[in-house]
């Protein structure tokens, strides 16, 4: 449990985060993350294949084409592409990954495990950041 803890805190100390599956409908809540994290005063990139921009942020079709090296990622996708991401974060030197209740999958926490990353999982990260001050 302190581990977790520890995970959270640090997770939401960081400056610079993407956001993979930002969504451009208000509704779903790969855009109501994107814009929370904005609304925190964090540096928060949007990662959507399907979107040229979020909230008027341009974003990126993939963690690698974003423009500069993020602290950490929040993942709002099928489990299937987060297992996707969190290799393809691996490889980048991103060790702080946010998988969004829905977007986990035992591969991939597994994985997180295995190069001893921070990580967190069934935990709303919107939640979280509403019970702590910055």
């Amino acid at each position: 449990m302190m581990e977790k803890i520890k995970n959270i805190d640090e997770f939401l100390n960081q400056d610079k985060i993407a956001v993979v599956g930002a969504s451009t409908d208000r509704d779903k809540f790969g855009n109501k993350v994107f814009r929370k994290l904005q609304d925190q005063g964090l540096t928060v990139y949007p990662v959507n294949p399907s979107a040229s921009s979020v909230e008027g942020a341009k974003s990126y079709p993939s963690l690698k084409d974003l423009p500069e090296k993020v602290d950490g990622i929040v993942l709002v996708v099928p489990p299937s592409v987060t297992e996707k991401i969190v290799q393809e974060a691996l490889e980048m030197g991103i060790d702080r990954i946010w998988m969004q209740p829905g977007a986990e999958s035992e591969e991939a926490v597994k994985l997180c495990q295995e190069k001893g990353i921070c990580y967190i999982a069934r935990e709303c990260i919107m939640v979280k950041m509403n019970t702590r001050n910055r």
